[in-house]
């Protein structure tokens, strides 16, 4: 279809002399303004459209997946270790790991970190599994309780004493 094959429009053509031309042209006076609207301000009204409101809507929570799911939302679960592994962490990073294979008292096994200088574990001593990962071991999403069940705490440990469950020392 060409150009001329277009059907014209029906609305008749409103004259540039007419009032309703001149009034749609025309801006808004002040006075026909809605309150919330103000002219010369740098920052909008605090007022949103629909369509602002609709694609800056709340982003819903993230699903309570929990981080240590074989915890099944215990804080700590009991284990048997079935065997100990010196691993090296990820690329930046060099040291030897220590980590230890666990079976849960619910019978799933997992790997999970031995914080702190020196430990005291063996095949089967029974420790305490808590969640948190170790950012530089992948595929150890879990940590071993300090100073619970067969864990020793830390000889000779001063700061952060809580975490690596040695003792105050005394004067």
């Amino acid at each position: 279809m060409g150009p001329a094959a277009r059907p014209q429009s029906r609305r008749p053509q409103a004259s540039s002399t007419s009032p309703l031309a001149a009034a749609a042209h025309r801006r808004w006076l002040p006075s026909t303004l809605p309150a919330q609207q103000r002219f010369f301000h740098p920052t909008p009204a605090a007022q949103r459209t629909i369509n602002q409101s609709m694609k800056a809507k709340r982003k819903p929570k993230k699903s309570g997946e929990t981080r240590s799911p074989l915890l099944q939302t215990c804080p700590q679960r009991k284990g048997v270790v079935t065997r100990l592994i010196i691993a090296k962490p990820k690329k930046p990073n060099s040291a030897k790991r220590k980590v230890a294979r666990i079976k849960l008292s619910t019978g799933k096994s997992l790997m999970a970190y031995i914080q702190g200088e020196g430990h005291n574990l063996q095949e089967h001593s029974v420790v305490l599994v808590r969640g948190g990962r170790t950012k530089d071991l992948p595929g150890v999403g879990y940590k071993l309780v300090r100073g619970a069940l067969d864990f020793s705490g830390v000889p000779g440990r001063g700061t952060a004493r809580s975490k690596y469950g040695a003792k105050k020392p005394k004067k």
